[in-house]
């Protein structure tokens, strides 16, 4: 197995803050790429949401701690005219930009990628991440993820079905727009392969929010029907949902095929449940749901989560314990598949995508705020003077504020 990575030899500029860009770049120095952060001399902004913080002077927070693994990190004062002439000498060298400005911001700098920089560098893989777009009826609005969950139906099909619209506990829509910008700034490096020419990867949060929605907006567009929330349960499998256990803990059944309802109402004692005409098929099943809780519930109560499932996985039943964080991260499968990773003192969720040849690379710490600016600026070509007078002009932020 090689160690260097599938795009060893990449060089991308992420030039974006928060979340869903930082988690794109880093999946891509996973893979071997080499990224260089540019971060205001004040650092990203998630760097101060904490606690908790991975430092006494509250600089790292946890939450930026686990987007910029494996990144060079630079500083510049990109409201100084020097430092976007730096910042014009850092793109002239990269395969792949990636940035989530607000709309409009780099060709106020003169620095559009339509505008100029896909025909000066016309090999350039450009990604941009914005809320919905730079054009059109919400064009150039800023997006967050929760708003984007509300606005795109996302929050109507989440919580209990008494209960209002809720958000889902983790940014879903920046992760699925990171994953979205990751594949996208894949697909066209390897178009570019053919091409010999780079193009721009347009990834908004409303896309991939909506892209999200199956199998509820599939539901609708076939049926007219407004989707309902469901709790756990699923709109359209059943039982296919949380049940609680023994001593207070909770299992999740997915019995997605009539021969997983048999096989469950086997191992809980109630093998008749499979045979009653209420309970046949999928489709009776859904029909009669608060039926078959009635039924199933008392049956559940009699096992501790963790045997029932055992149990259920040996008749070929899909089901498992429902964990907290601490027992998924801590669990055995987890360090199996290397899915928690570190370096010194650093921890941080692994590398999901595995390769049979190309392994990720070993994760580097994040680093502080402008650590890497005077290497990475000397690998440019800039001398000793030029980075004095970089600093004077205030490029590079607040004197003293670059290390090596």
């Amino acid at each position: 197995m090689s160690r260097a990575g599938a795009i060893q030899g990449i060089q991308v500029l992420d030039l974006s803050r928060v979340l869903a860009g930082p988690f794109c770049t880093q999946m891509l120095a996973d893979h071997g790429a080499e990224v260089i952060k540019v971060e205001s001399p004040s650092g990203d902004e998630t760097r101060r949401w904490g606690p908790p913080f991975v430092d006494e002077a509250g600089t790292m927070s946890a939450y930026y701690q686990g987007l910029n693994r494996s990144k060079a990190n630079i500083a510049l004062d990109l409201r100084v005219q020097r430092a976007r002439d730096v910042l014009y000498d850092l793109i002239a060298r990269a395969d792949v930009v990636v940035e989530n400005f607000k709309a409009g911001t780099m060709e106020r700098w003169g620095l559009g990628y339509e505008s100029r920089l896909a025909e000066e560098f016309p090999r350039l893989v450009y990604c941009r991440i914005t809320g919905y777009g730079v054009d059109g009826p919400l064009g150039g609005l800023p997006g967050y993820d929760a708003l984007l969950q509300a606005y795109g139906g996302l929050m109507s099909v989440n919580g209990e079905a008494d209960g209002g619209p809720l958000r889902v506990g983790v940014p879903i829509v920046d992760i699925t727009a990171a994953h979205q910008a990751f594949a996208g700034v894949l697909l066209a490096l390897l178009e570019r392969t053919v091409s010999g020419h780079g193009q721009l990867v347009d990834v908004t949060l409303f896309d991939a929010v909506l892209s999200l929605m199956h199998p509820h907006s599939a539901i609708h567009l076939q049926s007219g029907e407004i989707p309902r929330r469901t709790g756990a349960a699923h709109p359209t499998v059943a039982p296919y949902q949380v049940f609680r256990t023994a001593s207070g803990g909770c299992l999740f059944v997915a019995a997605a095929s009539d021969a997983h309802f048999t096989a469950l109402a086997d191992v809980l004692g109630i093998p008749h449940l499979s045979q009653d005409p209420r309970f046949l098929r999928n489709r009776d099943r859904i029909v009669n749901l608060p039926s078959l809780r009635t039924e199933l519930e008392p049956a559940f109560l009699t096992w501790e989560a963790e045997d029932l499932a055992e149990a259920l996985a040996a008749r070929g039943v899909p089901a498992g314990p429902v964990h907290n964080v601490a027992r998924a991260l801590s669990a055995p499968h987890t360090r199996h598949r290397s899915m928690v990773v570190g370096d010194g003192g650093y921890r941080s969720i692994g590398v999901p995508i595995k390769l049979g040849r190309s392994a990720p690379t070993p994760p580097r710490a994040p680093a502080s705020t402008g650590a890497d600016t005077v290497r990475v600026l000397a690998e440019l070509g800039y001398n000793a003077d030029e980075l004095t007078r970089l600093r004077r002009s205030g490029a590079l932020g607040p004197a003293g504020a670059q290390a090596d």
